[in-house]
């Protein structure tokens, strides 16, 4: 059976922010935290060893395979920032229209530094993956 290696952990946030090595990412990295706590009201908390996550959903595909994932977070990788919103947000796309310079992966949408993005289309990024999640995966 496969194990989730990206579980929600006591590491110290803010110690894996200060392991950040580039400054100017650092200070992003503390920006987002701010935005993140502010917005969703839940502590920022380690998932694996480089996610900073925000609240959390249990989620159970139809194939039984299932897990925990938090609501919303974000990396400070060595390349780019890595954002995590729920790609089944109906919103996601046409906010990421007025969002800033990014690109999207398959779950992710990635950022350079936090100057590129428009703060208030973060927000509502954040908001809509809180939201959408916890309809579609409610308390069992």
């Amino acid at each position: 059976m496969y194990e989730l290696k990206t579980k929600e952990n006591d590491s110290s946030v803010i110690e894996f922010i200060e392991n950040i090595e580039n400054p100017k990412k650092r200070e992003d990295a503390y920006q987002l935290l701010d935005i993140f706590t502010e917005v969703t009201g839940y502590k920022a908390k380690m998932w694996g060893t480089s996610i900073i996550g925000y609240g959390s959903y249990h989620y159970k595909y139809e194939s039984g395979h299932e897990g925990d994932a938090p609501l919303v977070g974000f990396s400070p990788r060595k390349a780019k920032i890595s954002l995590y919103f729920s790609p089944g947000d109906p919103k996601r796309e046409e906010l990421l229209e007025e969002f800033g310079k990014h690109t999207v992966g398959k779950g992710c949408v990635y950022i350079n530094k936090f100057a590129d993005i428009d703060v208030e289309v973060l927000k509502e990024l954040i908001i809509g993956s809180v939201n959408f999640l916890k309809e579609t995966y409610p308390k069992q």
